[in-house]
């Protein structure tokens, strides 16, 4: 490695005007070789010595941050070598150190083989070495195999058999015994599963790990007892769901014995977290702290560089796919601009990264379990659309990333198990913004008879929410445009919105909201959203039946007579009735629920968000994922049975672990939720 250096810094001498390695009166051949030797080796030590130190102060840095950072302190580190070679003559431009040390580090990372998520002939020496170390400085492993769960995040479960089907993803296809595998044996099962009505990461997340999402109506909610909008991927809200599903279970989670959580919204009870964003607000020590998978990966400043490279690749890459959809005026689409560009590099590379490095640490570790989130695919699929070119490539990376930790596994002390699963799909469809000119807070204000912005009064949709407002105040006509405000001032309703799942909530009414006080207080509003075209159903509280699904043209059922005249829900297949009573059931559903329309002859339907690939309500793609598991492990359900909610998944996990003849989870029976 020291030579491979010596050599590329004496090219980059006699390329770069600005970098020289001794004295210019000097030309000695020796004594340039001499130079390089001494400044590569100095560069060499300095990043073993100081570059850990260096990372352990990028845990404060923002990640996005991180890429511009690592060539900048690479190339501080290389202009101090060079200060400590004896001859005292060679030197660099600061732009041009960070050219030579970027080069130099990839060069040595190329050739010495460190750890980077892609298969090829330096890895797998690499492998070698890092297993034979492992086998050498610790006592044997187990013989009871581990399991590593390989999260997927949004990959649905027509989707992964679509890209299978094309080729993108050749060890999936092996495992299934197809494509260029075909006619060996699979030594996996593909399971689909379905989703409850809140198809999104927080609600099955929390769900597959910890076993219990009650009361998880959304990705976002308004609670009123205190006050304040929940957010699944907010630290604070993250860590208090999984305070909640402890207590509600009686149980630590997944993961709570020997187990690891890399990536994960929630820890799932392991004692190694890394990336857990549950914990991103605690005090923890240096190993478990939310960052501190980053310093594991980053303190070989080559992995820095070679994953800074590829990151600024990716936002290369994105800038360039976003102007060609502009370019093209594709159909449908939605802005791509402002740091969106860089959020899609840290999935897509700098997540993906770390994550796998970890897993496999954790492998060679030999953990027992190891629940592992990798988002690529969904962050690309919201902006790109859940087909295309754009997500063909993610999809070929995460294939790529399987097959090196399936590698990895083969050198581990213990055999693995993999399974691979994903916590929800993506369903198409342009927003409801672009369909209709107004977003659906727009439709409310505008159903509430409150003023809404110039724009959404010109729609049809505003025009229309409009007429019914003075058609059930019984006013027959708008004087100088004047709006009608309400005769006693209250606050004004909160419109959050999740995927195609939309909330309504009163924040000055402390309870749940009845459809006879909505109707009271606003008698246009439920008539307005309810029959839009844009929306399929609503979930109301009613003081007669409990609950009612409303829909177009006065439809009104009852939840208790869904499963004989499923009216409006009808479309959206079936379980749909199911996952509609069990949110009634939650303390923080909204005072109204919206579900977008579904087209089931395109799986198409409209984001309440900016997204044309979405998910967190029902309707198509996005309440199907997949889970894929090795034959040798139990069936997930029994034949004609289906695999429904995140909370079954979880017990079929537990019980794969307890098939590892080891005491996998604490307790011999699965636990049980506790009263609310």
């Amino acid at each position: 490695m020291w030579a491979v250096s010596t050599v590329t810094m004496l090219v980059l001498a006699g390329i770069l005007p600005d970098f020289q390695l001794q004295s210019a009166d000097d030309e000695s051949t020796t004594r340039l070789a001499m130079t390089a030797a001494l400044g590569a080796g100095a560069f060499g030590l300095l990043s073993a010595l100081v570059w850990p130190l260096l990372v352990r102060l990028l845990l404060l840095v923002p990640a996005l941050v991180l890429g511009l950072l690592v060539f900048f302190l690479n190339g501080s580190l290389l202009i101090v070598a060079l200060r400590l070679v004896p001859s005292g003559d060679s030197e660099a431009a600061p732009e041009t150190a960070v050219i030579v040390a970027a080069v130099m580090s990839a060069v040595a990372s190329a050739t010495g083989g460190a750890l980077a998520v892609r298969d090829d002939d330096a890895y797998r020496r690499r492998l070698y070495r890092l297993a034979d170390r492992r086998r050498r400085a610790l006592p044997p492993g187990p013989s009871s195999p581990g399991t590593v769960f390989m999260q997927l995040d949004g990959v649905g479960h027509d989707l992964l058999l679509a890209a299978v089907g094309k080729g993108l993803m050749p060890t999936v296809a092996r495992w299934l015994g197809e494509g260029a595998g075909a006619g060996q044996r699979p030594t996996h099962r593909l399971t689909a599963w379905r989703t409850d009505w809140s198809s999104q990461t927080g609600a099955s997340q929390l769900g597959i790990l910890h076993g219990s999402n009650h009361d998880v109506p959304a990705f976002r909610w308004y609670e009123k007892a205190a006050r304040e909008v929940m957010v699944c991927n907010r630290p604070t809200s993250a860590a208090e769901l999984q305070r909640r599903a402890i207590d509600r279970t009686g149980d630590g989670g997944l993961l709570t014995a020997d187990g690891a959580s890399r990536g994960n919204l929630f820890s799932g009870g392991a004692d190694e977290q890394a990336l857990v964003l549950s914990i991103a607000t605690k005090r923890r020590d240096r190993r478990n702290r939310s960052r501190a998978g980053y310093f594991a990966y980053f303190s070989d400043p080559a992995n820095a560089v070679r994953t800074a490279l590829s990151f600024i690749a990716e936002v290369g890459r994105e800038i360039g796919q976003s102007t060609r959809a502009r370019v093209r005026k594709a159909r449908p689409r939605v802005s791509r601009g402002g740091l969106y560009p860089f959020v899609r590099a840290f999935a897509t590379v700098v997540e993906r990264d770390v994550v796998v490095a970890a897993v496999m640490g954790d492998m060679f570790a030999g953990r027992t379990a190891v629940y592992a989130d990798l988002v690529a695919y969904d962050e690309v699929a919201h902006h790109s659309g859940p087909f295309g070119r754009d997500v063909e490539k993610v999809l070929e990376r995460l294939d790529r990333a399987l097959a090196l930790i399936e590698k990895a596994a083969e050198h581990a002390p213990r055999p693995y198990r993999l399974v691979v699963l994903s916590d929800h799909g993506q369903s198409p469809g342009e927003t409801f913004r672009a369909r209709y000119g107004l977003g659906l807070g727009d439709l409310v204000r505008a159903g509430c008879g409150l003023p809404v912005p110039r724009r959404a009064r010109r729609t049809h949709s505003g025009a229309e929410a409009r007429a019914a407002v003075r058609a059930a105040l019984r006013r027959p006509v708008e004087e100088g445009g004047e709006q009608h405000r309400p005769s006693r001032r209250r606050s004004e309703p909160i419109v959050l919105a999740s995927g195609n799942l939309g909330l309504v909530s009163f924040p000055d009414v402390p309870h749940r909201m009845t459809k006879e006080e909505i109707d009271a207080r606003h008698p246009a509003l439920l008539t307005t959203l309810a029959n839009h075209p844009g929306i399929g159903f609503l979930l109301v509280r009613s003081e007669r039946h409990g609950g009612v699904v409303l829909g177009a043209y006065g439809a009104e059922i009852p939840l208790d007579r869904l499963d004989d005249d499923p009216g409006p829900l009808e479309v959206f297949g079936p379980g749909a009735a199911d996952a509609v009573r069990r949110t009634h059931s939650f303390p923080s559903t909204a005072d109204i629920m919206v579900n977008s329309a579904y087209d089931p002859a395109d799986g198409e339907v409209l984001a309440f968000e900016e997204q044309i690939g979405s998910h967190g309500g029902l309707g198509g793609a996005q309440g199907r994922p997949f889970l894929l598991s090795p034959v040798a492990l139990s069936a997930p359900v029994d034949d004609g049975q289906d695999l429904v909610g995140a909370e079954q998944v979880h017990r079929v996990l537990r019980r794969w672990l307890r098939e590892a003849n080891g005491p996998q989870v604490p307790v011999e029976a699965e636990p049980q939720e506790r009263a609310a």
